[in-house]
């Protein structure tokens, strides 16, 4: 009998983002039961937006961002998929290409050496103002998160003073499944 010990490396799984597409009936505390699903089990929402998609059936969608293995992103889809009022849930990330697109408000100190080059920046990046005071320029920008990111990121240290995050709207694009 040999003493050869073998050193066998842990395996881990990396934790990849996904966007979730829910479609749920529009009533009261199900927006309350699909977060208690992720708070329950310690995963973590990094986006999620919900809005009415057809009135006369009373359907809303809620589009969630995750991160996990594939292993924990299963267990979610099959978890939501066993909650009654949810009729559909769809894995944009896996399931082809999918368009998303955020909404971000950023507020920025007017009257300082930084404006021009706020403005250029804002101009780069598509951005436009919807509000401009002695005090402050409020730029609006619709785009990818990363974009959002780097947006942000200029802007920061030109006097950025407050912004406000729609979250990740997402959907297939292409021909209607």
């Amino acid at each position: 009998m040999s003493d050869i010990v073998y050193d066998i490396p842990e395996v881990k799984e990396t934790a990849v983002r996904h966007t979730l597409a829910v479609l749920v009936d529009n009533e009261f505390g199900v927006l309350a039961r699909v977060i208690g699903l992720f708070s329950g089990r310690g995963y973590n929402i990094e986006s999620l937006t919900v809005a009415e998609v057809e009135h006369d059936q009373k359907l809303s969608r809620i589009t969630i961002v995750t991160s996990g293995s594939e292993m924990v992103i299963e267990q979610i889809k099959r978890l939501l998929e066993r909650m009654v009022p949810v009729h559909k849930v769809n894995d944009l990330t896996t399931e082809g290409v999918h368009i998303e697109r955020e909404v971000t408000l950023v507020k920025i100190r007017n009257n300082t050496p930084n404006t021009e080059e706020a403005l250029r920046i804002a101009d780069v990046f598509r951005a436009r103002a919807v509000d401009t005071s002695q005090d402050s320029f409020v730029f609006e920008v619709t785009d990818t998160s990363d974009k959002i990111d780097a947006f942000i990121d200029l802007m920061r240290p030109l006097g950025m003073t407050e912004m406000a995050r729609s979250g990740v709207v997402a959907i297939a694009a292409g021909k209607k499944k």
